[in-house]
């Protein structure tokens, strides 16, 4: 049994997915790249501040995972839109493209921690004005990095996927699944 330091339901979704049992922790961090930090050290970073709050607010009896999830496209992070114009942008950057999504994963208690980065590929097919205005008004880009969600109607848009689809989703199932039997059987 481990601690979940995210309020996402995709994340509690895919844990569940892969039959590990947890708790939910309500954390919430500051989300801000520091100068010269390189999207790969941000996502880690993340990944391990949501877990350590998680643990400064459990009852320290068992291990906390946190995760992050970004998209790059040429060295630029895209997190989630601030609002339909930002969606918009975000969807035209990366239209007819390959970009990379980066997940973190952070395990921790007192005595230790450990982490990982999964990095996916994905390719966007062209996306017209229509397509994009769409996408906006199905609410789905609202809370996701890039966004767009791949396990929705924006499956539609990806023409293909090199690395792992549930790091793209916001937790990979089995780097996750390995990190944690790791840990707890140290």
């Amino acid at each position: 049994m481990i601690y979940l330091a995210s309020n996402s339901p995709r994340r509690a979704q895919l844990l569940k997915q892969i039959e590990i049992e947890f708790t939910v922790l309500n954390t919430s961090i500051e989300e801000q790249i520091k100068e010269d930090e390189s999207p790969e050290n941000y996502v880690l970073r993340l990944a391990r501040e949501k877990a350590s709050a998680g643990f400064a607010s459990s009852a320290k009896d068992r291990p906390v995972l946190g995760a992050d999830t970004v998209v790059i496209i040429d060295r630029q992070i895209l997190e989630k839109p601030s609002d339909q114009n930002h969606a918009k942008k975000m969807l035209q950057l990366l239209s007819g493209r390959t970009h990379q999504v980066f997940t973190a994963i952070a395990l921790l208690d007192s005595a230790s921690s450990k982490t990982q980065l999964v990095k996916t590929d994905v390719s966007f097919k062209v996306l017209n004005e229509q397509e994009i205005a769409e996408y906006w008004l199905s609410g789905e880009p609202l809370d996701k990095a890039g966004g767009y969600g791949i396990q929705g109607i924006a499956g539609k848009f990806i023409t293909n996927i090199s690395g792992s689809y549930s790091a793209v989703v916001g937790l990979p199932l089995y780097e996750t699944d390995l990190l944690i039997k790791d840990f707890i059987g140290r």
